[in-house]
């Protein structure tokens, strides 16, 4: 299927141009979230006449996330969790626990702009923890897991 990106999407392609997509990631992701539409002449159409005001959007979200990544680069968040005598939790800490802690400190992020590298955190200490903020904008953060004995 072909579709009108009307945003920025990774490994995909820019705002405006038209890409051939499977059918189900088009009508499953890509249209319902609002990031595409089906490459149709009234669509090619209508996208060229709010052109400037989908790239003035895109333009404000991207410098949004470029502020919210300035205050949170370096950050360290602190958690504690049950651990054990050696060190190692009980459970693990995961992006969902993470972006919990986030919003506690007034950081308003969903569990799935948290990016784990190594997966979730098992062990007592420090970590880094990426956050993608936007497509451009991807920070390191800092989080510092404590045991808590039982």
């Amino acid at each position: 299927m072909q579709i009108i990106l009307l945003d920025k999407v990774v490994n995909l392609g820019n705002l405006g141009e038209i890409v051939r997509v499977k059918d189900g990631y088009a009508r499953n992701f890509l249209i319902p979230k609002g990031r595409a539409r089906r490459a149709t002449a009234a669509a090619k159409q209508e996208f060229e006449v709010r052109r400037l005001e989908l790239e003035k959007a895109a333009l404000s979200r991207l410098s949004e996330a470029q502020a919210l990544g300035a205050k949170l680069a370096g950050s360290t968040f602190k958690l504690t969790q049950k651990a054990g005598v050696d060190g190692r939790l009980f459970g693990s800490v995961t992006n969902g626990d993470i972006a919990e802690e986030l919003s506690k400190t007034g950081y308003k992020l969903s569990k799935a702009q948290i990016r784990m590298p190594n997966g979730p955190i098992k062990v007592v200490g420090d970590s880094a923890v990426s956050v993608a903020l936007h497509t451009d904008v991807v920070v390191e953060i800092k989080v510092s897991v404590y045991g808590e004995t039982a």
